[in-house]
């Protein structure tokens, strides 16, 4: 066995990693400690401070200039006290990662003197480098202006390290020329049009005390730990976040055993450490459990504010990945770091609410609460079956492409999940004989009762992208790595478009005398019997949904570049233009950073899968050959036997060697064929087609070799080695 990889293992054997002891943490005196929310600033602004800097977080405006410098100094005081030394604005570009950039609250006073100073300019807006942060060519890379401005809406908090903490403003990023360069600006125009649209609705209902509409959201996160003495030898994972070679342990997740299994106590003191940390942030962690495959584990918060739960996602994917280094682990949020087992995704569970407090997608008890309902589910239908496309844009990527269509996650094709009472409810309203053994009877909207609906009636159909859940849809395609942001701007767009058409032919009804029960009878039969091609209750993974979607119209993007190929289709581009969300030159942008960002990521993981295959596995299984064949030697001249079980065993390794050498060979050429091609696209289409194949030939035979290589002389650590051990 490899030294480094055989110490590693004796080392876990031996004594492990004990669980540390951890402090008492009271959630319900500490739960937001490291934040600076409403009640923080209510005892530490001036009244009148206070109220307008509350009036600009509700009304999602941006900071008074004229409050600017006492609400900087409270926050400076404040951060201070909790051992904070630097601040940052915390921002999230177009890398799908957050960044940041620590400046110290320390000015010179005089001769060797410093004091601590934060004005409200440095607080409002910064001006970090952005000529290496991906622009998709809204800028030059000579053109390194890049703006950062306070977004209210999300609480400043501070990160503590070991010796300090930092204090983060979570802001937008733009462009000297105003373009939008991070994910965070059109995720807030796009709630904007939501709720313009929505209230338009709620008006017509005769609901005038609501002032906006929001989506909620709460994303659960999945994710895998694996012991950081065994992840630190394994190029591929340390790299890319995915292992590009590896044999099937013996135990994957056959038994179901893992799923909801008895939490190891390693990874148990690992989820309440982090636990702690994300309630001391603000965040609240809801549930904690085994998932699926061994090594893997999920998270899920409560429901909050779409804005606030994307800023919050990404702070739990930084937490996790903080504190596992503590705890002797390395957290990898990758979509499939093994191959063979489940994946990890991030279902975005998504509903609408109003500002008093109402879910606009609970059915209600009441004919008119029943009516609003069903307007609000018409536009969803109507959004997902005209919008697809759109959808499964917020989902793509090289990572999550390994995931899609696996037996863990819902297919490329995006449909919605009703169950069968709310579809029969809807083949009433359409009078479609379809209705369940034709027992109901019709319902007139705004006036009838609909039945009680079972709020967790569809999760039992795990293949549905889009499940409605009783009062939210959840959203099962997006990737674990993958902001939360692009999924809900595009979820966001779709609906509004589809709520703005609605409103538009309701409020005509209405303004040339009909009565709103009247025009709603008239338009939501309209609207469900075309848009119920979307809706299918089955199995997403039978052999004949994909020929029925196609009979359906609905489209079937089986990967990124087939995804991306439609990205800047007038169906999709016009939402996006008409909600003022993307301007065309940000919609291009966004095009060429996720086909760049597609085809760097395959040639990162070819060129590292040829470096480990070339440097560490070819010399051991030459090796083994060399054995091999003096062994079968040796036994040919004591025996006279040619065809003997070692020979045969020699010839077997001498036959992969030879098969593992011939696709390095070619690997190597569509690696540099690959980055021989100019155009975006045909790059991109290259990368599927060719080098991903050229890639997978090789893990093949390494696959191969690592079966039949003496154990202890394979260079990494294995499947089984890695998934088990804690």
């Amino acid at each position: 066995m490899s030294s480094a990889r055989e110490n590693a293992l004796r080392t876990i054997i031996s004594s492990g990693i004990e669980p540390r002891p951890a402090e008492v943490f009271n959630a319900d005196k500490n739960f937001g400690c490291d934040v600076f929310g409403l009640d923080v600033m209510r005892k530490r602004l001036p009244k009148a401070v206070f109220r307008k800097l509350e009036q600009i977080i509700r009304n999602g405006e941006q900071l008074d200039p004229s409050i600017a410098d006492t609400v900087a100094n409270a926050m400076k005081d404040w951060a201070i006290e909790l051992g904070a030394t630097h601040y940052t604005h915390w921002f999230q570009p177009m890398t799908g990662l957050t960044a940041e950039k620590h400046d110290a609250f320390i000015e010179f006073a005089g001769p060797g003197k410093v004091i601590s100073e934060f004005s409200g300019k440095k607080l409002i807006s910064g001006e970090p480098d952005a000529s290496s942060f991906p622009s998709g060519g809204i800028r030059s890379t000579f053109e390194a202006r890049g703006y950062t401005a306070w977004d209210p809406s999300v609480p400043a908090f501070v990160f503590r390290g070991e010796r300090g903490g930092t204090l983060h403003i979570p802001c937008f990023f733009y462009s000297y020329s105003g373009e939008a360069l991070d994910r965070k600006i059109p995720l807030g125009r796009s709630i904007h049009a939501l709720s313009t649209q929505a209230l338009r609705i709620l008006r017509l209902f005769g609901n005038t005390s609501a002032s906006r509409v929001y989506p909620v959201v709460g994303a659960e996160q999945e994710y895998f730990l694996v012991d950081r003495r065994l992840a630190m030898l394994r190029p591929d994972l340390m790299l890319t976040g995915r292992t590009l070679t590896g044999a099937s342990s013996p135990k994957g997740q056959e038994l179901e055993d893992h799923y909801f299994g008895a939490i190891p106590a390693r990874v148990q003191d690992f989820m309440q450490d982090v636990e702690q940390r994300l309630e001391a942030l603000g965040i609240p962690a809801k549930t904690r459990h085994n998932e699926v495959a061994p090594g893997q584990f999920e998270l899920a918060p409560i429901f909050e504010e779409s804005n606030i739960a994307t800023d919050h996602n990404m702070l739990i994917m930084n937490v996790l990945k903080h504190v596992a280094a503590s705890h002797g682990f390395v957290c990898f949020l990758h979509e499939k770091p093994f191959a063979g087992v489940n994946g990890s995704g991030k279902h975005n569970n998504w509903s609408l609410c109003d500002s008093d407090g109402n879910n606009l997608l609970n059915p209600g008890s009441t004919p008119q609460d029943n009516a609003q309902f069903l307007v609000f589910l018409a536009a969803i239908l109507k959004a997902v079956h005209n919008h697809a496309d759109m959808l499964r844009l917020g989902t793509i990527g090289a990572g999550n492409d390994h995931r899609l269509e696996a037996n863990e996650a819902p297919p490329a094709i995006v449909s919605v999940f009703l169950g069968e009472q709310l579809e029969d409810v809807l083949n009433t309203i359409i009078g479609s004989e379809q209705a369940l053994h034709g027992k109901r009877t019709p319902i007139e909207i705004g006036v009838s009762t609909l039945p009680p609906l079972p709020i967790d009636q569809s999760d039992r159909n795990r293949t549905s992208p889009f499940a409605f859940t009783g009062n939210k849809f959840e959203f099962r395609a997006v990737g674990s790595s993958q902001s939360i942001a692009p999924v809900n701007t595009v979820l966001n767009a779709a609906v509004a478009n589809a709520l703005e058409e609605i409103a538009t032919e309701l409020e005509a009804g209405v303004s040339a005398g009909s009565s709103l029960n009247d025009t709603l009878s008239e338009l939501l039969p309209a609207l469900f019997k075309k848009h119920m091609a979307v809706v299918f209750n089955g199995n997403g993974y039978s052999s004949e949904w994909p020929e029925e979607a196609a009979r359906r119209g609905l489209p079937n993007y089986a990967n990124t570049v087939e995804a991306l190929e439609h990205s800047m289709d007038p169906s999709i581009s016009d939402v996006f233009l008409r909600q003022h969300i993307l301007t065309e030159r940000e919609l291009l942008s966004r095009h060429d950073i996720m086909l760049e960002n597609y085809v760097k990521t395959v040639q990162l993981e070819a060129r590292v899968l040829e470096d480990m295959a070339r440097g560490s596995i070819l010399p051991v299984t030459f090796q083994e050959e060399a054995r091999t064949a003096d062994l079968a030697l040796k036994v040919k001249e004591l025996c006279s036997e040619s065809d003997s079980v070692e020979y045969g065993h020699f010839r077997l390794i001498r036959e992969h060697n030879l098969a593992l050498k011939a696709a390095l060979d070619s690997l190597n050429s569509e690696i540099s064929a690959t980055a021989a091609i100019d155009d975006a696209t045909i790059q991109a289409r290259s990368v599927l087609n060719r080098l991903l194949p050229a890639m997978q030939a090789v893990r093949s035979e390494c696959d191969a070799l690592e079966r039949i290589v003496e154990r202890k002389q394979w260079p990494f650590p294995t499947y089984a080695e890695m998934m088990w051990t804690y």
